[in-house]
């Protein structure tokens, strides 16, 4: 009757857990890469969007000045 040498399976488990791992570890680090481009990009959206208010207004004071009468209604 033929048995497994148990430290073979032991080292055949090791190896499987680590590939696992570090496919872990590389899904993670494009999933990180993701978020942080995504969040670069709505960074720059929101200072575009803010630099095209500033410069339809006419200025920091106009659009300070614009911006509490949108809010408030007035």
């Amino acid at each position: 009757m033929a048995q497994d040498n148990p430290i073979q399976a032991n080292t055949e488990i090791k190896a499987a857990t680590q590939s696992a791992g570090q496919v872990d570890v590389e899904v993670s680090r494009v999933g990180i890469t993701v978020i942080g481009f995504v969040a670069a990009l709505i960074g720059v959206w929101g200072v575009a969007c803010l630099v095209g208010g500033l410069i339809s207004s006419g200025g920091p004071l106009a659009f300070v000045k614009d911006w509490f009468s949108a809010v408030l209604g007035i």
